[in-house]
């Protein structure tokens, strides 16, 4: 067993190289640009949530239900018949701010590098062979940065399309973490 405040330096470069390569397979690679697509009539449909009065940080689930039971409701039946079905996350108005977005990943980075470690830690004992510390270390980051998109098809009815393409992320941000305490592993 090996303690977490042994584990610290693989948690802290293990995050700084995931960062790192987020941030070049989002900028540099472009699968990612068709995960999105523009709302059609875009300017009306915006006119109208404001008219709305949506507000930011609300989720909004539509045709809305407050219960179960009136799901079987003739008049919502219809409603989900006649569609459109989703779900509209409202943000903050204003320029995105990425500083922000990319100082909470980090901290995600950081957060995934803490639990890889506390595993690990546990089941491990100093001076563990390499690979033996990459397969728990890689299993350990997948289960947080790739498998954990499944719920966004299951739940919110994203493609699987682009839940393949977050997988694939996952388990290179996972390979990236593997490595790191594979290769930074108290001897």
């Amino acid at each position: 067993m090996v303690p977490i405040t042994a584990l610290w330096i693989p948690i802290v470069v293990a995050a700084v190289f995931v960062f790192i390569v987020s941030s070049i397979m989002h900028m540099a690679l472009t699968y990612h640009r068709s995960d999105y697509r523009q709302l059609p009539h875009e300017g009306e449909v915006l006119d109208a949530l404001r008219r709305a009065g949506v507000t930011a940080g609300n989720q909004y689930h539509f045709p809305y239900c407050a219960s179960h039971k009136e799901m079987g409701k003739p008049e919502i039946v219809e409603k989900y018949k006649q569609g459109p079905i989703g779900l509209l996350t409202v943000m903050p108005s204003g320029p995105p701010n990425m500083a922000k977005f990319l100082g909470l990943w980090f901290v995600y980075t950081l957060l995934v590098g803490f639990f890889v470690a506390y595993l690990a830690g546990r089941t491990l004992a100093s001076g563990a062979p390499y690979l033996v510390v990459f397969r728990v270390a890689g299993a350990t980051a997948f289960m947080a940065y790739g498998l954990s998109q499944f719920a966004d098809s299951v739940w919110k009815g994203q493609t699987w399309s682009v839940t393949a393409k977050h997988i694939l992320d996952g388990l290179v941000f996972a390979l990236v973490t593997a490595g790191t305490f594979g290769w930074l592993w108290p001897r």
